[in-house]
């Protein structure tokens, strides 16, 4: 995947302006808000969009705005976790299946076809309800959704690089499998991963916030963009610019991160 031709691509270049400002917006909370975000100000409730506050105040009167930059830590932080957490045990998994095949290949693969029998969002409530509701529980919940994504590249790209010529070529000079593993076969399969852990950080943000939606994720007083999409809810008459905004910056997110994936991926593909 080449760098000038990356840049070139229009969606990496929409997909990143999108992601830069919102990364902006959750550097910036961590030193600044307009408003303390739970700061209430019972004689601001639903007040439009104005000088004094840039997206209007929800139904407790407290900026939306400062609701919304403070929310971004939420979501990059669980999305990065959870993403970290399904490539270290997907990777894991699917290096033990692809390399040394056999028994374990068969046992490691139909536990992830049955993780796969469950729709992703489903099998992050059922394992939040299991856990728990919380910031922690849902990044673990999240994580162990994203695990079988990346253990089916993994495993793919061992048992396609493993009958390789270079690699027989390091077996037959007494390398061992550990060598093997991460100088040989990791090396090649780290763009496939990279795309796969773009696309599932957009995945993550999204069951994030519907997690929050139905009261199972991030808990208040935490900003969480499901939540307040949640409570913005029963003032789409009275308030629709509460509802609108929340929902715009979750799509944004969203189709951000699915844009640099996409770019990525027709990077890789033209390189292949």
């Amino acid at each position: 995947m080449r760098w000038n031709q990356l840049v070139r691509n229009k969606l990496f270049i929409i997909g990143g302006c999108l992601i830069a400002v919102l990364l902006g917006l959750m550097v910036t909370s961590l030193f600044y808000t307009p408003y303390g975000p739970n700061d209430m100000n019972t004689a601001m409730r639903l007040a439009p969009p104005q000088a004094s506050h840039w997206f209007g105040t929800d139904n407790f009167g407290r900026d939306i705005f400062s609701r919304i930059m403070e929310g971004t830590q939420t979501s990059f932080v669980i999305g990065i976790a959870s993403v970290a957490i399904g490539l270290v045990i997907g990777l894991l998994i699917g290096a033990i299946a692809g390399y040394w095949g056999g028994w374990l290949d068969e046992i490691l693969m139909r536990v992830i076809d049955a993780m796969l029998a469950f729709p992703g969002i489903l099998l992050a409530i059922m394992l939040v309800s299991v856990f728990g509701p919380g910031f922690g529980n849902t990044i673990v919940a999240l994580g162990i959704m994203s695990v079988p994504a990346f253990a089916r590249i993994a495993r793919s790209g061992f048992i396609q690089y493993k009958e390789f010529a270079f690699v027989k070529a390091a077996i037959a000079r007494g390398a061992d499998s550990l060598r093997i593993i991460s100088h040989h076969i990791l090396p090649n399969i780290t763009s496939p991963l990279i795309v796969a852990s773009t696309m599932r950080f957009s995945g993550s943000i999204l069951a994030e916030a519907g997690l929050s939606y139905l009261g199972l994720g991030v808990q208040p007083p935490d900003p969480s963009w499901g939540r307040m999409l949640k409570e913005a809810q029963p003032f789409i008459i009275a308030a629709p610019w509460y509802v609108f905004i929340t929902g715009a910056v979750i799509t944004a997110m969203v189709l951000g991160f699915n844009l640099l994936g996409d770019a990525m991926r027709d990077g890789y593909d033209l390189k292949r």
